[in-house]
């Protein structure tokens, strides 16, 4: 059977889609592209929002248009919470955001018989951690570790929690055992990723924390770069920097979940945290990981948002000088409770402030990128790029070599200036 992938939406995705790729090449199967003939396709689709939803019909519409004769499978976060909308659209093989293992398996015999098949649960009736093969294809450089699956914060403008169900986590000597095997198969970098990273542990009941996590798994493969997906701010204190301080191969880069940087806001959305919380979970990272990039999530024109509550959050940003941040205006998700809300804004509104935020954003990246000239970067090599080999410094920012064999090579760099999205250097070993 020759099978293509796509994948829409995060991090988790990207990993659980690679997990089902080795899978199914483990199984005998061979792996196409999704733009050549194949006997099957999956898409692994997102419904974090109204976009995410209109981009998930239409990859499903076209693979079904360019491929009649052959087999479209669809899991994900969308099929989980519109099966009915994802039958209509002509899908043959339909799961949700778990079950990957008895998906493929779905998958391999509509292949074979042309029995439509279908499969959705309940996800807040799951309970275990699904286990999947960690990493990626072998010619990558950077391996995904998924170490915990759902979310208990139940944001009020977010649908995650009803797609993925409640927080359920990977053991640590799991994942201890997966990062040394994807040491041993070349990786030189490793993204701790989840829902809801920072709540790793809470399932078992005993003490354990996501400090206790990334250590481990630090520890384990000192000789390979461990990047950290987003973090809550609640779990970022003395303690946390103070630990991870300790292990040279953690990448000083975090992504610190913010959504408004005004806390009548923070209150209306749900967050368990304030502004005041927050700069100092920012302040704690910069004066512990000189350098560091920290980067954040900001959502505009959420419901009752005032011109003066966004003028705060603007005021906000700019004081954390983030490195990075992407900017979404708000997007309703029936079934939460921000979809309710009144006051719902005009989408001329939602389109002028994520104008006005993403602007702030540009210069304190640029700044951030500015203040990394002249420095020596130890610099991941990942692809070419034109003329150009490009890989990512430990703080995510990408980098820009004249071109030789660097792949997945870690060089030291010398930053020589700015350069579209990211900064040029030249060898500095």
């Amino acid at each position: 059977m020759k099978f293509a992938c796509c994948t829409l939406g995060c991090k988790v995705n990207q990993y659980e889609t690679q997990a089902m790729e080795q899978t199914l090449k483990a199984m005998g199967h061979t792996e196409g592209r999704p733009e050549e003939p194949c006997d099957c396709y999956i898409i692994n689709t997102c419904t974090v929002t109204a976009v995410a939803d209109k981009k998930n019909r239409n990859l499903i519409r076209r693979l079904r248009r360019q491929n009649p004769q052959a087999v479209l499978g669809v899991c994900g976060c969308y099929a989980q919470m519109k099966p009915e909308d994802v039958r209509a659209l002509g899908a043959d093989v339909i799961s949700g955001s778990g079950g990957r293992e008895a998906f493929l398996q779905m998958l391999v015999q509509t292949v074979a018989d042309r029995q439509q098949r279908e499969a959705i649960d309940s996800p807040m009736e799951r309970r275990l951690f699904e286990p999947l093969p960690a990493g990626g294809l072998s010619e990558r450089t950077r391996a995904m570790l998924k170490v915990q699956d759902g979310c208990n914060n139940f944001c009020s403008y977010c649908i995650i929690p009803y797609a993925r169900g409640r927080v359920r986590s990977l053991p640590l000597a799991d994942a201890v055992t997966q990062a040394r095997k994807l040491a041993q198969e070349g990786y030189r970098e490793i993204v701790v990723t989840g829902i809801e990273v920072a709540s790793w542990g809470w399932d078992f009941h005993d003490g354990s924390r996501v400090i206790d996590l990334l250590s481990a798994v630090c520890a384990a493969v000192p000789q390979v770069r461990i990047r950290l997906g987003s973090l809550e701010p609640r779990v970022v204190d003395e303690d946390f920097c103070r630990t991870l301080k300790a292990f040279d191969n953690l990448c000083p880069h975090f992504h610190l979940s913010m959504q408004s940087g005004c806390d009548t806001v923070l209150r209306r959305m749900n967050r368990r945290y304030d502004t005041a919380r927050y700069y100092q979970s920012v302040e704690l990272l910069k004066k512990t990981f000189p350098g560091c990039a920290v980067t954040t999530d900001m959502i505009v024109a959420f419901p009752g948002e005032t011109g003066e509550e966004f003028e705060e959050s603007l005021a906000f940003i700019r004081k954390c000088a983030f490195a990075a941040m992407h900017v979404f205006p708000y997007s309703r998700r029936p079934g939460t409770p921000a979809d309710a809300m009144p006051e719902q804004l005009s989408n001329a509104v939602k389109q002028a402030r994520s104008a006005a935020a993403i602007e702030v954003a540009t210069e304190m990246n640029r700044a951030f990128r500015q203040s990394m000239i002249g420095s020596v970067q130890q610099v991941l090599f990942e692809q070419t790029s034109g003329d150009y080999e490009t890989g990512h410094a430990p703080n995510s920012i990408r980098v820009y070599v004249p071109g030789q064999a660097l792949h997945n090579q870690v060089r030291s760099v010398q930053i020589t200036g700015l350069y579209e999205d990211g900064l040029m250097g030249r060898l500095a070993d």
